[in-house]
């Protein structure tokens, strides 16, 4: 399924972007935005993936599949509340990684994934996004 997303923050070398899928931007930034805690949170996650570094405490892959290798998961409040995000990194030509914020799953209640869990992220392995579609501001809203 094509999408489009919006480029939120890029690494200092400029190899590594987070980005936003435009169909859930409002809800993903009102979810990071609604306090402090979020927020803080947020900065660590996209702190550690644009150093390039691994914590799977904080952003992992989510592999149950071949159809969904590309699918990774932020993870808030992990024994808490259990919040996920669950992302899909792409490759640009020029090699940039770009981690998009496709899904937005609040109190995941189980260790291992549930059926729903499955088929967001199941969901979430679909969605592609062309060059052209990915962008540096968030393109104005058609009238409906």
């Amino acid at each position: 399924m094509e999408r489009s997303a919006t480029i939120l923050r890029t690494s200092s070398d400029g190899k590594r972007c987070i980005a936003v899928d435009n169909e859930v931007f409002d809800e993903v930034l009102a979810y990071i935005g609604q306090d402090a805690r979020h927020k803080n949170k947020f900065i660590d996650i996209v702190n550690v993936i644009l150093a390039g570094l691994k914590n799977r405490d904080l952003y992992d892959k989510e592999n149950i599949d071949a159809s969904c290798k590309d699918v990774t998961a932020m993870k808030f409040f992990k024994g808490q509340e259990n919040d996920r995000i669950y992302c899909k990194e792409i490759r640009r030509g020029d090699k940039t990684m770009i981690v998009i914020m496709g899904a937005l799953l609040e109190r995941k209640k189980t260790t291992e994934n549930s059926k729903r869990e499955l088929a967001t992220i199941r969901n979430v392995g679909t969605y592609t996004y062309p060059d052209h579609k990915i962008h540096e501001r968030r393109p104005p809203k058609s009238p409906r």
